[in-house]
């Protein structure tokens, strides 16, 4: 009795010892992309290769503090980072969970209870009623043999699914960050063309005094003070609108920093910044993508998947379970202690299954079958990142060589527009030779607007598609790593 309890915890301690050391199902190896990788980027220009690797606040390159205030905002208050940092914290959860299996488990048992029964006195025929005080105190401990590391297979999935949640957290907020950029940038276009609007509105009544003090002095006629009455109408309603798809895209960056969808218009900055963002250096090397969170999140996924296949094996294979209990019981709760009244208890237990319809059997096809397909999900979003990468490299020059167009139809269509107006009030030329140079400086005024934000939203794109690495020690996600 009294070399029970020691030699049930050494049976427990050697088990300990020896769980674990076979794994069946596959191990774990990174697998090849299936297509040839490039040492560089096709599309990044000469074929040089540089060390360039995006800044970690790579929205500051824009040289905008409000643009870097929204993005705190955003990164601060938005809901989805939030979720995402539950789901972290879940991931954490479930792998102490699963590593908890792996060790024995202790509890503790308290029993009292109270017996009656009812006897026929031999002597007097008599019934009489018997109680009888049971109390008992006990601590119970189980343990499972891991003998083909079922439980180690299922700690190394439970593993792998936290840090793919981590890794779905940085694409929130890499996703969230590029979506603020983006927006923002959008408004700051969106009153770049209210600007330009507003000018040609003012430019429009000024030319409709002009043409109005001509008429009265008899050198213009009144068809050319229509048409500028009618030019002046017409940029005039072009603001309505204009201001009501800003007040749109300021409602959804106020929904975006956490906050009630407001309309409001963002302060006025020096837009210089804006146009000195440095070139893309060229031939920037592939393996850049490995720092996109989306690309770690699918490998993290592919390794929990192949250490679920073990999982799914192992449960066809025989278990082996130890079972002990030590304590007391009395009928007497003042004597519960002593010794006479102490007992122990050590047991191991097998299980396998002889017939299960095939049920585990179809368990591991399936388990292999899902490492297959997030195999090629894996593959999938490696193929969609190259391509990303490519298209906003391939784009780049080309969206500055239309910019640089038309800076210069911008300069011609205000030369025109002077000319026009210096042969109009020379009596040279009709008024719509005025209207036709102001309405193409007008427009050649947008379309470079529209080329530098299409330069703007590229060089986002590029930096999302090239992964940020923002979150790795500036304190964006809170507490969630605590």
């Amino acid at each position: 009795m009294k070399t029970a309890v020691p030699i049930a915890l050494l049976a427990i301690m050697a088990a300990v010892a020896a769980s674990g050391c076979m794994r069946v199902g596959p191990d774990y190896k990174r697998p090849e992309p299936g297509f040839e990788i490039p040492d560089q980027y096709l599309s990044a220009g000469n074929g040089q290769t540089s060390d360039y690797v995006p800044a970690d606040r790579w929205w500051e390159d824009f040289g905008d503090p409000g643009l870097n205030s929204a993005v705190a905002a955003a990164v601060k208050n938005n809901p989805g980072v939030a979720e995402a940092a539950a789901g972290v914290m879940e991931a954490r959860a479930a792998l102490r969970q699963a590593d908890a299996d792996r060790f024995p488990s202790v509890d503790l048992e308290a029993n009292a209870s109270t017996q009656k029964s009812y006897q026929e006195n031999p002597l007097t025929g008599e019934t009489v009623s018997v109680e009888t005080d049971t109390f008992s105190l006990s601590v119970p401990a189980s343990f499972e043999i891991d003998l083909w590391g079922r439980l180690a297979r299922a700690s190394q999935a439970a593993r792998a699914d936290l840090l793919a949640a981590e890794e779905n957290r940085r694409t929130v907020v890499q996703s969230l960050v590029g979506e603020t950029v983006n927006l923002y940038l959008r408004i700051r276009f969106l009153e770049r063309q209210i600007t330009i609007t507003r000018d040609l509105v003012k430019s429009h009544e000024q030319n409709l005094e002009l043409v109005e003090d001509r008429y009265k002095r008899g050198l213009a006629s009144m068809l050319d003070v229509r048409q500028a009455e009618r030019s002046l109408a017409r940029a005039e309603a072009e603001l309505p609108s204009l201001l009501n798809t800003r007040g749109a895209a300021f409602r959804s960056l106020s929904v975006l920093q956490g906050k009630y969808p407001e309309n409001g218009e963002l302060k006025q900055g020096d837009q210089t910044g804006f146009l000195s963002l440095c070139p893309v250096p060229a031939g920037l090397p592939s393996e850049l993508l490995s720092r996109r969170p989306d690309i770690r999140a699918a490998e993290a996924s592919l390794e929990a998947a192949c250490a679920r296949i073990g999982v799914a094996r192992a449960n066809r294979l025989p278990r082996i379970s130890l079972t002990g209990s030590f304590g007391y019981t009395s009928d007497e709760l003042s004597a519960l202690f002593d010794p006479e009244n102490r007992l122990s208890r050590i047991a191991a237990g097998g299980f396998q299954s002889l017939f299960d319809a095939g049920a585990r059997a179809a368990a591991e096809k399936a388990a292999r079958a899902r490492y297959e397909k997030q195999l090629a999900s894996y593959a999938k979003t490696l193929l969609n990142a190259f391509a990303e990468v490519e298209d906003a490299l391939f784009a780049a020059r080309r969206l500055r060589e239309r910019r640089d167009r038309l800076e210069r139809l911008v300069s011609e269509s205000e030369a025109t527009l002077e000319t026009a107006m210096d042969r109009y009030n020379r009596g040279l030329a009709g008024y719509l030779n005025v209207l036709d140079a102001r309405q193409s400086l007008f427009q050649a005024e947008l379309d470079l607007a529209q080329a530098e934000y299409a330069i703007y939203e590229n060089r986002v794109k590029l930096y999302r598609a090239l992964g940020g690495g923002w979150d790795r020690n500036l304190g964006l996600y809170g507490d969630a790593h605590e």
